[in-house]
């Protein structure tokens, strides 16, 4: 059996229901690419946490004035 995936359990999605891409298909509401929203449920548990991470800072930066 594979106990890892008892360990690891899938990360939930940052999708906040506003979805909205702007001119670089990133969506307005969760800060993930389109190619990131697509494949989220194929990724495995640390590539979910590195799109988190990197649309963190997306949408982190798209608040600086």
């Amino acid at each position: 059996a594979d106990q890892g995936a008892s360990k690891n359990p899938a990360v939930g999605s940052p999708c906040v229901r506003n979805c909205c891409l702007d001119n670089a298909d990133i969506c307005l509401g969760c800060g993930r690419s389109l190619d990131e929203i697509v494949g989220w449920r194929g990724f495995d548990v640390e590539t979910q946490k590195a799109v988190l991470q990197r649309s963190q800072e997306r949408q982190s930066q798209r608040k600086q004035p």
